[in-house]
């Protein structure tokens, strides 16, 4: 019996180096994960260095990188960023997470309940984002788009996050802590006498918030405009997103057990149970 013999073909010799990864890419995604974690656009120098190559070479990747759309450049600073092909990527890959999903199923449902515009929102890197948006008949008008990361002090998304992430995620509270600073030393700068003064005022807030199990905001986001956001966790204990609901103030209830909070909180809880998560 004659031993075989096996041959590399023109399909296995194509196939094989992309079974075994290609290089380049996984170098180049080098930058795009630098840029992700970074607090701001970056200076060429700065990105290669962090990404750990020469400014050459990172240059070359960026150029094919901005003709994606994956990095924009700002023609005034020279300073690289996240272009809207990374922002499309992110977006599509968080409105897949289960608890999004779930949530975006019933949106419909309690948008009919309360008659207010509702949306979703995950903790990304730089903060609270907004992934999902429903407008109602008796629709705002509002300045924020998908992907819009929610400021902490002023919005009831921010405050939400800020109050159930740091009392049951230990990790990301020197995170939070650190945002949090920053926000209000930029609200202080700019003399904003309808946010916390201090960080007693700002815990002062977010007790408030896990009190009621809920986050409110009136006139702080937007003049005439108030918000809630109930947390959503999930098996885990963890806060998975939030569940907002917002409106002119003439026809949105603020109070804390009225008939906006009330099935919000409701609709936030049986998700919560849905994924898994046992209150205490």
């Amino acid at each position: 019996m004659k031993p075989q013999v096996f041959s590399l073909t023109d399909h296995d010799a194509d196939t094989a180096p992309q079974r075994a990864g290609i290089q380049s890419v996984e170098v180049g995604f080098s930058l795009l994960e630098v840029l992700s974690t970074s607090p701001g656009p970056l200076m060429l120098r700065d990105l290669a260095a962090s990404a750990g190559m020469n400014a050459a070479k990172a240059h070359r990747y960026l150029v094919s990188f901005q003709r994606l759309e994956l990095v924009i450049q700002d023609a005034g600073t020279t300073r690289y960023d996240l272009g809207p092909a990374a922002l499309k990527l992110g977006l599509a890959s968080l409105s897949r997470i289960d608890g999004v999903r779930l949530a975006r199923q019933r949106i419909s449902g309690l948008m009919e309940q309360i008659g207010q515009t509702l949306a979703l929102a995950v903790w990304g890197n730089q903060g609270p984002c907004i992934v999902h948006w429903e407008e109602s008949p008796q629709a705002i008008t509002v300045n924020l788009r998908l992907g819009d990361v929610m400021p902490l002090l002023s919005s009831a998304t921010g405050l939400c996050f800020s109050a159930f992430m740091a009392a049951r995620q230990n990790a990301a509270k020197v995170r939070l802590k650190g945002l949090l600073k920053d926000e209000l030393a930029n609200a202080q700068k700019l003399n904003r006498k309808d946010l916390p003064a201090s960080m007693a005022q700002v815990t002062a807030l977010l007790d408030e918030a896990r009190a009621h199990g809920v986050a409110r905001v009136v006139n702080t986001l937007l003049p005439g405009v108030g918000g809630f956001c109930a947390p959503v966790f999930d098996a885990d204990g963890h806060m998975a997103l939030g569940m907002v609901a917002l409106g002119s103030l003439a026809t949105f209830d603020p109070s804390w057990h009225g008939k906006v909070a009330g099935p919000l909180k409701a609709a936030a809880a049986q998700l919560s149970a849905d994924l898994g998560y046992v209150a205490a």
